[in-house]
């Protein structure tokens, strides 16, 4: 069996603002967020973890690198695990758009297609690209523990390919930063054990 902790990237000033953080934006850890990778990764320090995968941008690495440090292991890049491209609509207050971005990414056109945004990317190409790169780590793993660190669509999407969920119900999910989901596989099946644990972020300020 295969057991696979998703983790989400601490908190960085863009998440306190309110802006719009994709794919292109590489923003760091704020001084609570790097708290909180500090906490996470005691959380994770007695797992015994096979290899430890992040999303390029600065804000997943800097968290894998946490984690990391106790499991004398390199952090291996994956750019496919990388946040939703969002084209035009990157470092925007989401107030400027006035909904959610879960929202307007689920939103059908006329074709029920899930929409792409402008100058970036749909839900459905993320989800492509994230997916088909776990399924190859699964692949190359034929058992033990995997982290994978990467952002709140890009992890989500992967968590709708665990369950089933379409695309157009993620944003009934929500993600918090620097928590914990995990994923088993196996040859039964494929299941969500854990979604968005914040447990260890209770004492953090």
């Amino acid at each position: 069996m295969v057991k696979i902790i998703l983790v989400r990237h601490g908190e960085t000033d863009w998440n306190l603002a309110r802006r719009i953080q994709g794919g292109n934006s590489n923003t760091q850890l704020n001084q609570r967020g790097r708290r909180q990778v500090e906490s996470l990764a005691l959380r994770l320090k007695q797992e015994k973890i096979q290899a430890i995968y992040s999303s390029p941008l600065q804000r997943a690495q800097d968290t894998a690198r946490a984690i990391a440090r106790y499991h004398q292991l390199a952090v291996e890049i994956e750019p496919s695990l990388r946040e939703i491209e969002v084209g035009e609509l990157e470092g925007m207050p989401i107030a400027n758009v006035g909904k959610h971005l879960s929202e307007l990414l689920v939103k059908h056109q006329q074709d029920g297609e899930l929409p792409r945004l402008p100058g970036g990317e749909s839900l459905a190409e993320l989800q492509q690209r994230v997916w088909g790169t776990i399924q190859r780590l699964v692949n190359k793993h034929s058992d033990g523990v995997l982290v994978v660190v990467g952002h709140y669509f890009s992890v989500l999407a992967a968590i709708c390919s665990v369950i089933n969920l379409p695309l157009f119900h993620i944003d009934r999910l929500r993600l918090s930063p620097s928590s914990i989901s995990i994923v088993t596989f196996d040859e039964e099946a494929t299941r969500l054990i854990l979604f968005n644990d914040t447990c260890h972020l209770d004492n953090i300020e």
